[in-house]
Order: C-alpha cells, then structure tokens, then sequence
C-alpha cells in the first residue's frame, strides 16, 4: 500500500490560489508529524509547513508565513496545503511527508522516512 499520494497541483498566474491535498494511510497513533517540502529545478528539497497530528502545532518556512496554510482531516486521513498568493518562486514540486517521534526539526526532509511521490505547481508571473 503506498502511504502518501499527493494532488491538487496545477499551474496558476501569480496572485493565485491552490490546495494541496495529500491521502495518507492510518497511522498506529497520532503521534507524527505531516510535513509539505517543495523542490524547484537545481535547488534543494525545501521545507515549507509541517504539522504535529497530536496536538495540531504547525509550523511554517519563513517565505511563506501569512500565505500558506497547512492543515489535517484526521477522519479522512488526509493532509492539507492550502496556498494564497502564490508568487513564482512557489514553482517546484510539492511532496508530502510523515514521520514519528522524536523529531527535532520538523521542516528538514532528512527527518521523514515516507514520501509521496510529488505533485508540480507552477506559478507564471
């Protein structure tokens, strides 16, 4: 069974909005941590927003505080992105990402061991 699949990418005019979703099997127990990284070409996978399912703590890349929310549907095992006010420099690929406790550092990809195979946003300005 594949844990995580991604959708909702697409490509958008710069000022525009997309939601991310991303269908994730069922845990053992809420505690883990959901995350969204983004990739663009030549660049470093990046992290953009994680969320503790255990209490709902998020967290966010400073780039994009203010314009993207990261959010879960635990009933639907389903984790959220939703992305206000895109810019170009949003372009890339978004991947979703899980992980259990201990975490120290909630937006480094080399913290996630279960990936999602990735889902492109393009942003034109």
């Amino acid at each position: 069974q594949v844990p995580l699949v991604e959708s909702g990418g697409g490509s958008v005019q710069a000022g525009g909005s997309l939601r991310l979703s991303c269908a994730a099997s069922r845990y053992h127990s809420n505690k883990y941590y959901m995350a969204w990284f983004r990739q663009a070409p030549g660049k470093e996978r990046e992290g953009v927003a994680a969320i503790y399912a255990g209490d709902g703590n998020t967290g966010y890349a400073d780039s994009v505080k203010g314009r993207f929310t990261i959010s879960q549907d635990n009933a639907k095992n389903t984790l959220y992105l939703q992305m206000n006010m895109l810019k170009p420099e949003d372009t890339g690929i978004y991947y979703c990402a899980r992980a259990g406790t201990p975490m120290r550092y909630p937006l480094r990809p080399d913290e996630y061991y279960s990936w999602g195979q990735g889902t492109q946003v393009t942003v034109s300005s």
